[in-house]
């Protein structure tokens, strides 16, 4: 595993206590696994944003204290929030990270997952290159908008 899994991995272990969020010192965490804050600081930053399910609220100063919050939602609430804030034009790759996260929060089975994949690839949207990532945001969007519970 690499450093920022075993980070991760540990900042998780942490929240399936009882408490409703955890409170790290960046310092204290960055000592503890031999690594540099800003390693510390990369994790929360891509692996604990509000899309995957996460609020984080910073601190500096004082070893700079990080307090992260895991937001129990609903599938349609989580969807909703991530067609809300999705940008106009997406690339595949983004649309594989989503894809990644939704099937690690059980948001979507494995075929919904293939179906949103083959959909939104390179290899069906046969146009030119400067608007395919807006051709593969609408339809990724209106996917989504179709997993939606009533």
């Amino acid at each position: 595993m690499r450093m920022s899994d075993i980070i991760e991995e540990f900042i998780k272990e942490l929240l399936k206590g009882e408490e409703e969020y955890i409170e790290i010192q960046r310092n204290e965490l960055a000592e503890h696994f031999n690594c540099v804050p800003s390693q510390i600081n990369y994790v929360i930053q891509t692996r604990f944003k509000p899309s995957q399910g996460y609020y984080v609220e910073s601190k500096r100063g004082g070893g700079g204290h990080i307090k992260i919050k895991k937001i129990n939602i609903t599938k349609s609430n989580y969807l909703m929030h991530i067609i809300s804030n999705m940008e106009r034009k997406i690339t595949a790759q983004e649309v594989d990270i989503y894809i990644s996260n939704f099937l690690s929060y059980d948001i979507v089975n494995k075929n919904e997952a293939k179906l949103l994949k083959v959909a939104t690839s390179d290899k069906v949207l046969c146009i030119p290159k400067d608007l395919k990532d807006e051709l593969r945001a609408n339809i990724f969007k209106n996917m989504l908008i179709n997993l939606v519970e009533d």
